[in-house]
């Protein structure tokens, strides 16, 4: 028995038929102007005419901006956020974050568009901190005064400087010991170790206390800070170095009064902690 050739590729040719007519038939308009749909080889094919890659432009927001000052903060934050936009503020990381487009009440947002406020200590108060409760020698000491003028306060500068002069005029003497004087100075009494004025007594005053003004943050307000003379007269001559009274709580109290500023020039509030 034969069969005909034709009658065993005729389904195929059918097929093929049917591809070539839903390839060539016009596609499908969605939504007027915007989304069509039309037949490939592989299947059905969407376009949507409104995606960025025929308009060149995003189809949302996103991305994460940095900014370093509250004023830079509030600026980015008033340009993009709406009513359900979020604040979040990390006093351990020293960040304050916004979700521009967090989710609503009633419905779910990409939360991918971001502002975050990361905070930077000034040199200044990294050097003053990194000194703090660290004894030095006597020419160490009078540099790092001299190096930091701008921020003594009181006594002024003109009088630590004068000080620190002192430090390194007597930088070849033999300390013995230290009083208290009723005027809040400590006095040194020392012995010249000298050839010209080898045995020769002195005395040498300095502020036991002493007060300085530090910027924290880049950006932020100054604060006034406490610092107590420490010494050690030893083996090694005298040794000075200074302790600051409670920095943490004046960095924790900076970054506080920056979430104030930022409360202060939007409308939401900010919370206490970090968006997921």
């Amino acid at each position: 028995m034969t069969y005909s050739t034709e009658l065993l590729s005729a389904p195929g040719e059918a097929q093929t038929i049917v591809d070539t007519a839903l390839r060539t038939a016009p596609p499908a308009e969605l939504e007027v102007g915007k989304v069509y749909a039309f037949h490939t080889p592989s299947g059905v094919h969407q376009v949507d005419l409104t995606g960025s890659e025929f308009t060149g432009i995003p189809t949302r927001k996103r991305g994460t901006t940095t900014v370093r000052d509250a004023a830079s903060f509030s600026a980015y934050f008033t340009k993009h956020a709406n009513a359900d936009s979020e604040i979040y503020a990390d006093a351990e990381r020293l960040t304050v974050t916004a979700v521009l487009d967090a989710h609503t009440g009633t419905e779910a947002r990409w939360s991918g568009h971001r502002l975050t406020l990361t905070l930077r200590e000034t040199e200044a108060w990294k050097q003053w901190t990194g000194r703090d409760g660290k004894l030095m020698d006597q020419e160490t000491f009078a540099e790092f005064l001299e190096d930091h003028l701008p921020e003594l306060l009181e006594p002024s500068a003109a009088e630590m400087l004068e000080i620190a002069q002192s430090f390194q005029a007597t930088s070849k003497v033999d300390f013995q010991s230290a009083s208290r004087l009723n005027s809040g100075q400590r006095q040194f009494q020392y012995v010249e170790t000298g050839t010209a004025k080898a045995g020769q007594k002195g005395q040498l005053a300095v502020p036991e206390t002493f007060v300085i003004g530090l910027v924290p943050f880049e950006g932020s307000d100054g604060y006034r800070l406490t610092a107590r003379l420490r010494y050690r007269i030893g083996a090694a001559g005298l040794q000075l170095g200074y302790k600051l009274e409670r920095p943490d709580e004046i960095r924790r109290n900076a970054f506080a009064d920056v979430v104030n500023r930022i409360d202060g020039d939007i409308e939401q509030p900010v919370m206490n902690g970090s968006p997921a």
